[in-house]
């Protein structure tokens, strides 16, 4: 088992590396959900989909 844990180091890394960065992203689009601000960053008054969007 350690040796293949060895074998494959580098590719370890990066996937907890990009699963770090996915998390983070996540994260910070859950913040920016329930503090009201959208994911396009414009506002919704010109925005064609504003009747899904959440109301506040």
């Amino acid at each position: 088992m350690l040796a293949w844990i060895l074998d494959n180091l580098a590719s370890i890394i990066i996937c907890v590396l990009l699963l770090a960065v996915v998390a983070a992203i996540i994260v910070h689009m859950i913040k920016n959900r329930k503090k009201g601000k959208t994911s396009c960053g414009g506002g919704c008054g010109g925005c064609p989909m504003s009747g899904s969007c959440r109301k506040h």
